[in-house]
Formats: C-alpha cells, structure tokens, sequence
C-alpha cells in the first residue's frame, strides 16, 4: 500500500477532502522525522515505536580493494511495533502475496 492508497483510503471512510487528509499525513510523518533527528523516540499506543538505535563503531572489509575500514558510530532509525498490533497480523487474513 502506498501512501497515496492510504489518503485515498482514509477520505473515503472518513469523509474528509483528499487534500486536508494529505496535509495531515504529511504533517504526522515530518513530527516523526524531526522528532528522531532530534533523538527523541515516538510512542504510538497499540500500534508502535519509532526508535533511534546507536550502531557501535566498527571495522569493515572492502572485499573490492581488499582493504579495512572503519565505519564510526552512527544512528538509525527503526521501528517495533506493539504486541497487541503484532498478533493481529499474525492472526489476520493471509492474502498478502508471498514473495
């Protein structure tokens, strides 16, 4: 599903014009975004966490030039969903096209 699918999806359910629903979708993920660049987690009850992870710094191998390198400590972003949101998916409808 992409995002344009998610607009059109919750217009329709919930009446509200395309572009109010696209504003707000826009607004929800730029407060996430700017939230975990500050290094804040979001909390989303019943639904998941958008966390920022410390990967350590480590050494690496360049197979091509059969060097070592260094790849410093950095931060990414990630997400665990909730228990609640994890068994309904496992006990959802399997439709979903396996890859």
């Amino acid at each position: 599903m992409t995002k344009a699918e998610i607009i059109t999806e919750i217009s329709s359910k919930t009446g509200i014009e395309k572009v109010d629903v696209q504003e707000t979708v826009e607004a929800f993920f730029k407060v996430i975004k700017n939230s975990m660049v500050g290094g804040e987690n979001v909390y989303v009850r019943g639904f998941g966490s958008f966390v920022v992870k410390k990967r350590a710094k480590k050494t690496a191998r360049n197979i091509s030039k059969n060097t070592a390198i260094i790849i410093p400590e950095h931060f990414v972003p990630s997400f665990k969903p909730a228990k609640t949101f994890v068994e309904k998916v496992k006990t959802g409808n399997k439709t979903a096209k396996a890859k």
